[in-house]
Order: C-alpha cells, then sequence, then structure tokens
C-alpha cells in the first residue's frame, strides 16, 4: 500500500472514530427522532439505502442512503448522525471483507474509512442543521433552509473525502476526480437532500408509516445510477468487439488493443490526466488501429519490407480509422488520438506532419504506449520480440525524435511499477512455434 494512502485512510478514520466517541459521549439524542425507539427505526432505513450501492465508472460507490441519513440527523442531532453512520452505512461488501476466503470484499481498514467519511460530514452536517434551525424540528421554511445547507454540507464534505482517497490511490488529480463525481451524479444526489426534508417532515407529522411513501423515489434514483453504469458497460462491450475485429484480421496483434488501453492509461494517469482524459486514452487504445481493417491482408500480415506503394497505402490506416469512428459523437474525443498516433515529435511522422506540442498530448501518450507494445511483440515483419531493456532503448533513442520526451520520462516511472507491461505478447498460434530467443536483433520501431 502507498505510505501516502495509509496515511490518510489512518487519518481520515481516526477523525472518525475521535469525533464518533465525542459525540456519542457528550450530546444527547434530540426529542424530534422519538427516542431509542426511533433512532433504531432510522438506523434500519438508512441501512436499507446504503445496501443498494452502484459502483460507478470512476470507482466511486454510490448508493440512495444519503436522504434517510440527513433526516436522522436533523430528527435525532449528532448523536444519532453518529450512530446511523457508524451502523446504518453496513453494506453486505464489508461482510465479505471480514470473510478470508469471500471474494470481493472490503478490507477491514477499507470498511473502517468508509465509516468514517460518511460520519464526519453527517456529524458536521448536523451542527450546522442546529445552529440554523435549532435541535426540534418543524416541518416548515427555517428547517427547509437548515435542511439545505446542511445537506449541501454532507455532499461537499464526503465527496472531497472520496476523491482524495481516489486520487491518491490511483495517482489521478484530486479535482479532475472530484469533478468525474459531481458531474456522474451530483446533481442526482442533490436532489435527494430535500427529499430527506420531506421524509422528516412526514415522520414527525405521521410517524414510521409516513416514511414509507419515500421508498419509490429512492429505489427510482438507485435504478437511475445503474442505468448508468449498465448503458457505459454495453458501450465498452461494443467498443471492444471493434477492436476484437482488428484482432481477427490480423492473428499477429492479438490482444494488442487491450494491452496498449491498459499500458495507455496508466501513463495518462502518471502524467496527472484528467478523468475525461484518462476516458479518451481507455477507449483511443481499443480503436487506435480500428483504420487497419481497411487494409488489405497481403499488405497487413506481409512478412518482408513494405514497398513504398504498400507503405503508403499501410501509413493511410489512422485516416481510415478516424473515418470510421467519426459517425459516433461518443468517441469524438478519441479521434484526435486515433488520427494522429503514428505523428513524431520532429514532424516526420502521418498523416499531417505535426511537431512537437501540435501533437495532441493524448496521441502522444498513445504513441508511447503503441509503440512500445509493439516492439514486446511478435510481429509478421519481426518475429523475434525484444526484451524491456531493448525497447527503452531505443525510446530513449528516438526521445525528442519520435517520441515526446516527457512522456518517455513517464513512462520508465510507469514500467518500473508495472513489469507486467515489459513481458512479450505473443499469439496464442506462435507460441508452440520455434522462436528465437528474445533481443537476438534490433529492428527499427515500427511506423
Amino acid at each position: 500500500m502507498d505510505p501516502r494512502f495509509r496515511t490518510y485512510i489512518s487519518a481520515v478514520t481516526a477523525a472518525g472514530v475521535v469525533a464518533g466517541i465525542a459525540v456519542v459521549a457528550n450530546v444527547p439524542l434530540w426529542p424530534s427522532i422519538g427516542g431509542e425507539a426511533g433512532l433504531a427505526f432510522w438506523i434500519v432505513v438508512v441501512l436499507l439505502g446504503s445496501s443498494s450501492s452502484v459502483r460507478m465508472p470512476g470507482g466511486t460507490i454510490v448508493d440512495v442512503g444519503i436522504a434517510p441519513l440527513i433526516a436522522c440527523a436533523v430528527l435525532g442531532g449528532p448523536y444519532a448522525a453518529a450512530l446511523a453512520s457508524a451502523i446504518g452505512t453496513f453494506e453486505l461488501r464489508e461482510a465479505r471483507g471480514l470473510v478470508p476466503w469471500a471474494k470481493g470484499g472490503v478490507p477491514w481498514y477499507g470498511s473502517a474509512y468508509n465509516h468514517a467519511a460518511v460520519l464526519i460530514p453527517a456529524v458536521l452536517a448536523s451542527f450546522v442543521y442546529a445552529w440554523i434551525a435549532g435541535s426540534d424540528f418543524h416541518a416548515d421554511a427555517l428547517t427547509l433552509l437548515g435542511v439545505l445547507c446542511a445537506g449541501g454540507l454532507h455532499f461537499v464534505l464526503n465527496n472531497c473525502l472520496t476523491a482524495g482517497a481516489l486520487a491518491i490511490r490511483e495517482g489521478r488529480p484530486f479535482w479532475s476526480v472530484l469533478a468525474s463525481n459531481v458531474r456522474q451524479f451530483g446533481y442526482s444526489l442533490a436532489g435527494l437532500v430535500p427529499i430527506g426534508w420531506l421524509m422528516a417532515s412526514m415522520y414527525v407529522v405521521a410517524g414510521p408509516i409516513g416514511v414509507l411513501p419515500f421508498a419509490v423515489p429512492l429505489l427510482a434514483t438507485r435504478s437511475g445510477y445503474k442505468k448508468i453504469v449498465e448503458i457505459r458497460d454495453m458501450f465498452t462491450q461494443t467498443v471492444k468487439s471493434l477492436a476484437s475485429a482488428v484482432d481477427a484480421k490480423d492473428p499477429y496483434t492479438a490482444g494488442h488493443s487491450v494491452r496498449v488501453q491498459l499500458i495507455a492509461k496508466d501513463l495518462g494517469a502518471e502524467l496527472r490526466c484528467s478523468e475525461a482524459e484518462l476516458e479518451a486514452l481507455e477507449w483511443g487504445g481499443l480503436l487506435h488501429d480500428i483504420g487497419k481493417i481497411g487494409i488489405p491482408d497481403a499488405i497487413l500480415l506481409k512478412q518482408g519490407a513494405l514497398t513504398k506503394e504498400e507503405r503508403m497505402v499501410m501509413n493511410a490506416h489512422p485516416v481510415k480509422g478516424e473515418e470510421i469512428i467519426r459517425p459516433v459523437a461518443k468517441l469524438a474525443p478519441e479521434l484526435p488520438i486515433i488520427r494522429h498516433h503514428h505523428e513524431w515529435f520532429n514532424g516526420s511522422g502521418y498523416p499531417d506532419r505535426l511537431v512537437g506540442h501540435d501533437i495532441p498530448r493524448l496521441a502522444r501518450i498513445m504513441h508511447v504506449a503503441d509503440s512500445f507494445e509493439a516492439m514486446t511483440a511478435a510481429r509478421p515483419y519481426r518475429m523475434t520480440p525484444l526484451s524491456e531493456e531493448q525497447a527503452i532503448s531505443e525510446l530513449h533513442k528516438f526521445s525528442g525524435v519520435q517520441f515526446d520526451p516527457e512522456i518517455v520520462a513517464a513512462f520508465e516511472r510507469v514500467i518500473a511499477r508495472r513489469p507486467e507491461w515489459a513481458a512479450p505478447n505473443i499469439p496464442k498460434h506462435l507460441v508452440e512455434r520455434s522462436i528465437p530467443r528474445l533481443g537476438d536483433t534490433v529492428t527499427p520501431i515500427p511506423a
């Protein structure tokens, strides 16, 4: 575990434990919640809302528990907020984490952090509500203002704590992670705050039965989150199917697009790319060679050197790829990657002979990832993959000529942490063939 991540998790968890103990020991339960029985009821409601969590594309876990949690916090005060956060946000994933042989669980320290990251904002939100509207809940404009302010504070703090953990763990910019989370589900979560006020109001008027009708909007919100994930998964699978069409045409590049995608994403994270840029690298990595579908097999699979005319046909694949993908509006950010991933830093690349930083940054990242993967893989024109040392030596040799020096330096840092990217990529149909020893001959970097 990264020492910075361990320190962050430990600090937030410790702050949550101290805050929870201090509140439970010193702050009484507010009367509007209906005593211990009312508190138990709200803990169960929060538990039900939190148990239906959905993992979003960026890795953040979201649920609809914020509405009942806010209601509990303004009805019962910091005492209720602390207990509901500590007990009511328990998930099945956390239970699996306590069983050594269970899969998909959350480690104990992850569970402790998750509860602390909810408890701290909830307790502070309750104090803010008390400062604005007092400790006796009434369904009026003042309590609505208090709930909106308390809910807004809870939303901001909780998202900041979550974004901080993801940014440190995955090496991504904090503001990029935070903006991505807010963009994905911020409006819908913010909309749950006034629902929390309505739930509290109905509870004061009609008791627990008044809360039941709110199950419908909460379930609808949760269903919306799930649809977002399902649609994105479906889109990703479609993109992967397009990429696999190239693999089916050229068996020597089997797995190439997926490996380039993964390397490019790691490299983008090292270079502090935004969430949107990382997504563009993810899909751009899968589709960067899609234009090879239009290259005749006689050229694509040729084992000898290409003639000048054949090279011109091969060099047209970035433009063909752009033409294939252009009608898909969702993939517009990937078009510069697809078109320009063979531009050289000194301007001698193709198709547009761009120079230096005129080449889109993501295309420069893709170029390094693509070239390294190609050098460490078997190809019709070079059956012997290069070793890691030889491939990195070639990157250095062409740094400032073919590659952006800054990106080459970042790649070295990535490969030091991820040695699996240096493992040779030899297609299955070649595994049983007699392959020469790795690194016997250094060949020019493929264009």
